[in-house]
């Protein structure tokens, strides 16, 4: 794993805080096109109008519409995925590329999903994968930062700051076999 798959991984429990973290982390100058975000589409009683990409950008209409157009507005590269065993979920940033991999490289093993298949290309360990996909199915948001060891450290700061129900770093190991947890 390069020192760019360091990556620190936070859970939000609701779609506010997360587009609070992500406005935070653009003042602080991190670098929008190292940030994914990751939340279900939820059950709801208004439906998704509409989903368009133009290049990079994506704009989406429906309960949250607000929030995901504000992300997609961030954010580099988006989608809206049907993923088995999690549902429907909306995605922003290099996280796709990772899930759009995995699908085509067909590499899912070991039970993880599409999601936690690219999770576990960039070193996140299958314990912490399933804690998060867990997490995406109570109706979490995740957000993804990565790049160098401080950059996730300044990351994490942040994102502890802004109300982060937890924020954990996934660094390179010492035996560069495992993933190790900071």
């Amino acid at each position: 794993m390069s020192q760019n798959h360091n990556a620190v991984v936070a859970l939000f429990g609701s779609h506010d805080d997360a587009e609070s973290a992500v406005r935070e982390l653009e003042k602080s100058s991190f670098d929008m096109k190292k940030l994914s975000v990751i939340g279900k589409d939820y059950e709801t009683k208004e439906n998704v109008v509409g989903y368009y990409n133009t290049g990079d950008r994506m704009a989406t209409w429906g309960k949250f519409g607000l929030f995901w157009g504000t992300i997609w507005g961030l954010l580099f590269g988006s989608a809206f995925l049907l993923i088995p065993g999690i549902g429907a979920v909306m995605v922003g940033g290099p996280l796709v590329s990772w899930i759009l991999a995995v699908l085509e490289s067909a590499v899912v093993t070991g039970g993880l999903s599409a999601l936690g298949g690219a999770l576990a290309s960039i070193g996140i360990p299958k314990d912490s994968i399933i804690r998060y996909e867990t997490a995406l199915k109570a109706h979490k948001f995740l957000l993804i930062a990565h790049g160098t060891y401080a950059e996730v450290e300044q990351a994490k700061a942040i994102l502890m700051q802004n109300k982060a129900e937890e924020a954990n770093i996934h660094k390179e190991s010492l035996d560069k076999k495992q993933p190790a947890l900071a």
